[in-house]
């Protein structure tokens, strides 16, 4: 027991922050091409221009004090009230975007082929550790004394899991195999495992892929307007005015963490919450009114995709069977201890991703009339998560433009695709460096609302 939990503390260690995680060398557990993104590039020297401007404090950000011409030209000639992130207003420079086979040429062709035995070999690979991970957690006493140790077992484990995760969600992308049936499978068994409608999220994961940044036909994170966002942004007033605006900001920022990452996957699944307006109340389990609402145009499960979700329900429900099982012949407080805890990290892991990947102060979305699928991918955000946490999430949250670009791309061949896409298109490439931590709070605390800026919205800072 004592040699495992000293492997467990290990762990932790080398995961204990995605900040923490940088001081590593990318040969430890990573692929050499984990520590590409970094590398010199016409992007990155934008980037080092905006990171030799002066200290920007817990935020990692700034106002607008001065920004090209063509930019403020974008923004409607103001922006008084737009707070730069370490993107430094490069998403708000209204140039053309390149078309989708420009993008396309860009990338090498291999890139975009699969290899099965390859994804096959991850997938077992993270399985393998999660399955080591919840070994270790069926060992450990129930007792008050080992409360330490069973947050480091939930976080270490849900983390590893998190894995798992992104493998299913490759083969809900077609990514995983040219073989439908070994992808489906392998995604299916994944990701019901892990508590979540498989088909269901396949498709409204490609909704979302669909109309990335898009202001009313996007899916998940889809802003408030500063119409829309009156209530949240009347709640954030109330707590600056009982606690004064440092310590109000404070607690309203560190609500919204919570509520995003720990309640944001279940309300997403269960009533669509932060997905499109357009297509009303939605539900991953339930396609049909009541709980699903929006017409013939607008639903999110139309036609053969309601069949879809009722077999994914059975996966879930199988599920939910196998552990009423573990409760009746372990217990539920061992069952919650080895299984919800952990869970609940993946879940923080997965909405922290998709959060960061698509939003932070200076990146805008569009309106119909000055959105495309190119643009909308280009908005999408590459992050420092480091080699641990690229090796084992698969590079989801440093390789993410590509992923947008076309989602077929393996994981394997994303990290290849990205240094073509930056090298290609310098102007386009969206590369924040600021440490996970502070992008976080900064998002948490000046992602509210959105305003109308020329010809895009933007966030208000205020």
């Amino acid at each position: 027991m004592r040699t495992s939990f000293y492997a467990l503390a290990g762990a932790a260690a080398l995961a204990a922050a995605p900040d923490a995680a940088l001081a590593f060398s990318p040969s430890l557990l990573a692929s050499p091409a984990t520590s590409r993104l970094a590398a010199a590039s016409p992007s990155s020297l934008h980037h080092a221009r905006a990171s030799s401007r002066p200290s920007t404090g817990l935020l990692g950000a700034r106002a607008a004090a001065s920004l090209p011409a063509e930019t403020l030209q974008a923004l409607g000639g103001d922006s008084s009230d737009v707070m730069l992130s370490g993107l430094n207003g490069l998403a708000l420079s209204g140039i053309e975007y390149p078309t989708k086979r420009e993008v396309y040429k860009a990338i090498p062709e291999h890139c975009f082929k699969k290899d099965t035995a390859k994804s096959l070999m991850y997938a077992a690979i993270s399985t393998a550790m999660t399955a080591a991970c919840v070994a270790l957690g069926t060992q450990i006493p129930l007792k008050w004394a080992f409360a330490p140790v069973w947050a480091l077992y939930a976080y270490v484990t849900g983390t590893v899991a998190t894995g798992c995760w992104v493998v299913a969600h490759e083969c809900g992308h077609g990514a995983f195999s040219d073989n439908k049936t070994i992808q489906d499978l392998v995604g299916y068994v994944l990701h019901t495992a892990l508590l979540v409608p498989y088909f269901s999220w396949q498709r409204s994961h490609a909704v979302h892929h669909s109309k990335t940044n898009h202001l009313t036909e996007g899916e998940t994170h889809v802003p408030y307007t500063l119409e829309s966002g009156k209530k949240t942004i009347a709640k954030r007033a109330f707590m600056r005015k009982i606690m004064g605006k440092g310590f109000g900001d404070f607690v309203y920022g560190f609500t919204r963490v919570i509520s995003h990452l720990v309640f944001g996957w279940p309300a997403y699944l269960l009533a669509g919450v932060t997905g499109g307006p357009v297509r009303g109340l939605t539900n991953h389990f339930v396609p049909v009114k009541p709980f699903s609402t929006g017409d013939k145009n607008t639903e999110l499960f139309p036609g053969q995709w309601k069949k879809k979700v009722w077999m994914s329900d059975v996966g879930i429900l199988a599920m939910a069977g196998a552990l009423a099982a573990a409760v009746v012949k372990f217990g539920a407080i061992r069952t919650m201890a080895v299984y919800a805890l952990p869970l609940t990290i993946t879940n923080c892991w997965l909405v922290l991703y998709t959060w960061l990947q698509h939003t932070d102060t200076d990146v805008p979305h569009f309106e119909s009339n000055n959105w495309n699928y190119i643009k909308g991918a280009f908005m999408s955000i590459d992050r420092p998560y480091g080699p641990i946490f690229n090796f084992l999430h698969h590079g989801i949250g440093s390789t993410h433009v590509v992923h947008h670009i076309d989602c077929t791309i393996p994981h394997y061949n994303a990290w290849e695709a990205t240094d073509a896409v930056k090298e290609a298109f310098p102007k386009h490439y969206l590369y924040d460096p600021t440490p996970i931590s502070k992008a976080t709070w900064r998002v948490a605390n000046k992602c509210i609302a959105v305003q109308k800026k020329g010809d895009q919205w933007v966030f208000k800072n205020e």
